[in-house]
């Protein structure tokens, strides 16, 4: 599959539901090369997705792992989401990528992307309810990728 991958590709995924090397293998089977992780808090009680521990999955695996916390939706966004509250999910973290760290790591985040085949990583199985995808829209706009959104098969 990595043939139909162009450079410009830019996918997103969530975790949830998920287990670490099933995980691993749909970021290897889509030909992935650095994960973006922009969760706010990089902790999980899912076994593998903490920071650390992904972050040496990854690099076990050829992965590249980078974390931009600039780009995490913050506390009051994903409480929002949490309660359905999606319009106010959507304007607070709208309002938060408008910051100055925020803007510098989507620059960033960019820049990493139009250098290796690059996947956004967020919590939310489906991205219409992640930040994930604001940032994603945002990097599409800017860097003129092709997003793709793909989905872990759900943990045993």
């Amino acid at each position: 599959m990595v043939g139909q991958v162009t450079a410009n590709t830019l996918f997103t995924i969530g975790y949830e539901g998920a287990v670490v090397d099933d995980f691993i293998a749909t970021l290897l089977k889509v030909g992935v090369q650095t994960v973006i992780d922009i969760r706010d808090i990089p902790v999980s009680r899912r076994r593998g997705f903490s920071k650390s521990a992904l972050s040496r999955h990854c690099v076990d695996q050829g992965l590249t792992y980078v974390h931009l916390r600039p780009l995490g939706d913050p506390k009051e966004g994903r409480e929002a989401a949490r309660a359905g509250r999606y319009e106010q999910f959507h304007t607070i973290f709208s309002t938060h990528l408008g910051t100055l760290s925020a803007q510098s790591a989507l620059s960033e985040a960019i820049k990493i992307a139009s250098d290796s085949i690059s996947c956004l990583l967020c919590y939310e199985r489906d991205h219409r309810f992640c930040h994930r995808n604001i940032v994603a829209g945002e990097m599409k706009r800017l860097g003129a990728f092709t997003l793709k959104h793909i989905g872990v098969p759900q943990g045993r």
